[in-house]
Formats: C-alpha cells, structure tokens, sequence
C-alpha cells in the first residue's frame, strides 16, 4: 500500500471532523510540524534502539506507527508484520514518510494517513504491534493524552502489544524531581538553518503520572523504564 487510496476498508475507518477543540489542538501540532518538516526529518534517520528492542521477535499481521513523523519506526515496523498503517497530523510529515519507504522499498507494506492521534482511524481490535513514541506528549491537555492512549487500548488486539514514549522528568535538560507525583508543560525550540526558531509544546511526564495515564487509558503496563530521559512502557489492552 502506498497512500491512503489503497487502505484495506476492512480495518481503515475515516475519521470524522467535527470541528471541536481536540481538533483545533490537532491542528496546532501539525502546523508546527509542517514548519518544521524537512529539517526535523533529516535529524531523525535512524529508529530508536528501544523500539528496535521491542520489535526484536515479535510478529503480526497489522501494525501501527502512531504519531510516525517521518516514517523512521515504520520501516522496522513493517519487517515485523504484513503490513503497517502510519498515522501523523503533519501532512508535510507524512510526504517524508511516503519518500523515504519509497526509496528503502517498503512502500507497498506501508498507509500513511493524516489523523489525529486521539482519533486513530483504525477499527477496533485489528492491531498486532503498535509503536507510540516521542509524540504524547505534544499533546494538550491531559485529556487528549489518555484519549490518545485509549485509542491505542481500542486497536490493539487481545494479544497485541505497543510501545509508548514520552520525554520525563528525569531528563537532564530539565531541573525536575523524577519522582514528582506529576510533570509539567513547557515549549522547546525547534531551531531552523539560518536561526529561526519554532516553538513546539511539551508535556513533561513524573513517570508515576505516566503510568497512570497508561492505566487510565485502559492499558496494562507489561514492562517500563526510564531510558536516555524519556519513559518507556511496552503496554496490553487490559
């Protein structure tokens, strides 16, 4: 698959658009990012070696790269599974994502739809393996965030497994306390060439606050830890 026209009916839905305030927040992450773009992408070559970890001997049908940017994880993501469905709010992100598997030749594995994160237009319970990192916490407020993670606990099926990141408070750009209750909002600059900068919104998560929003979410917490500053959950649907 290579775009949203050749989406398999039976496990893509189309979102709706209501014009409510979860999607003028979509929107605000996606104009950023739009700015953004090309320059973000040429930073993020390579996939994470924690994804890696988790997509180390696991297998499926369907996979899922939520909030996939420029496609980094779906590339590993589709060598796990038949096929994988990318999701981003960024059209510019998305154009990225669709280059670069067509230049690696994975592009008939791979669907990269427009779509808000709290909004996956996925069915329910058709997702095998699913990859949520370093996007969460774009998300404003709380609410979005545990919907967004909910919609992650609605695809996956029964035995179905995903990987969620967010920056925390035990990162060391931060004067934080890691083992605060909960996090805190901030900005941090995107710097462009030539010097402009971009700010783009952050939720820092307490890793206690980030996995009670896992909870809250409806997912069980497999595994967690703290790895270069971001915490890390490989989650179930409970």
């Amino acid at each position: 698959m290579t775009g949203d026209a050749e989406a398999d009916g039976d496990t893509i839905e189309a979102g709706d658009t209501d014009g409510t305030d979860g999607e003028s927040r979509a929107g605000d992450v996606a104009a950023t990012y739009d700015r953004i773009a090309e320059h973000f992408s040429k930073t993020r070559e390579y996939a994470w070696p924690e994804v890696s970890s988790f997509l180390d001997a696991r297998t499926g049908r369907l996979g899922l790269d939520v909030g996939c940017g420029n496609g980094r994880h779906s590339g590993p993501l589709a060598d796990r599974v038949d096929r994988v469905v990318g999701v981003d709010a960024s059209v510019a992100l998305l154009r990225e994502a669709r280059d670069r598997a067509a230049r690696r030749g994975y592009a008939d594995r791979v669907s990269f739809l427009p779509g808000d994160a709290a909004r996956v237009p996925i069915r329910t319970d058709a997702v095998d393996l699913a990859v949520y990192v370093a996007a969460v916490h774009h998300l404003r407020p709380r609410e979005r965030r545990v919907a967004s993670l909910a919609e992650v606990a609605r695809v996956l099926t029964t035995d179905g497994r995903a990987v969620v990141s967010a920056w925390s408070t035990a990162h060391d750009r931060f004067d934080a306390d890691a083992d605060a209750a909960t996090g805190f909002d901030t900005e941090v600059d995107w710097t462009l060439p030539g010097g402009k900068t971009v700010p783009r919104f952050y939720h820092i998560y307490a890793p206690r606050e980030f996995e009670a929003d896992l909870a809250s979410a409806g997912l069980e917490t497999v595994e967690s830890f703290v790895s270069s500053g971001n915490c890390y959950a490989v989650v179930a649907p409970e």
